[in-house]
């Protein structure tokens, strides 16, 4: 059975000190490990992340499917996580806190994301109707 996206992702990001290949090269990865809303399971997700000033941000936006990603419900229900982010001196484990942005605050960040990412525009173009593409920031807790 071949590997799967995610999986890839994460392999490459823990084999090569937070680097990654296509479609992501280049990109400010971050894995995040939350625990499963219902199960109570710890799982990892690769995402791509922004800094704004002293935390990161992430988006919820699977691709501009009509619904959120399953990452999103748990960090909701458990928003205390950890988080492994690449820095000079290799990958480093953080304790962060996740906060999902709302009203203006989500407008301006993912107005700032699009700015630099644009895809993250066809994401919300794609979901228009059906959500809004939600915004977490990260802080060390």
């Amino acid at each position: 059975m071949p590997e799967d996206r995610d999986a890839r992702v994460i392999r490459e990001f823990t084999e090569n000190e937070g680097k990654v290949g296509p479609p992501f090269a280049g990109a400010s990865m971050i894995l995040v490990h939350h625990k499963g809303a219902k199960s109570g399971a710890v799982r990892t997700t690769p995402l791509v992340y922004f800094t704004d000033g002293d935390r990161y941000l992430i988006v919820a936006s699977k691709g501009g499917a009509p619904t959120n990603p399953a990452w999103y419900h748990n960090l909701k229900a458990h928003p205390e996580i950890e988080v492994d982010l690449a820095t000079d001196a290799g990958v480093k484990r953080l304790t962060m806190r996740a906060e999902e942005l709302t009203g203006a605050e989500r407008d301006s960040a993912f107005g700032r994301i699009v700015a630099v990412a644009p895809g993250f525009g066809d994401y919300a173009e794609k979901a228009k109707g059906s959500r809004t593409i939600p915004v977490f920031a990260l802080t060390v807790a």
